[in-house]
């Protein structure tokens, strides 16, 4: 997802460059949304993942 979020920044940076603006402003937008994802998702997996460790180790006691 961070790739995808990544190729669509470099996208609005080189349509912006060239002079497309409302290309440019879409593909900005799409990038923020993915990024936005992109960030909640790495929180909740490393939180599960905190999560299971803990588990883990209570299990293992």
């Amino acid at each position: 997802m961070l790739k995808y979020a990544i190729i669509f920044a470099l996208i609005a940076i080189v349509a912006g460059a060239l002079g497309f603006g409302g290309i440019a402003a879409g593909a900005a937008g799409i990038a923020k949304i993915l990024f936005g994802l992109f960030l909640i998702l790495a929180v909740v997996f490393v939180v599960l993942a905190a999560l299971g460790v803990g588990a883990a180790r209570k299990a293992l006691k």
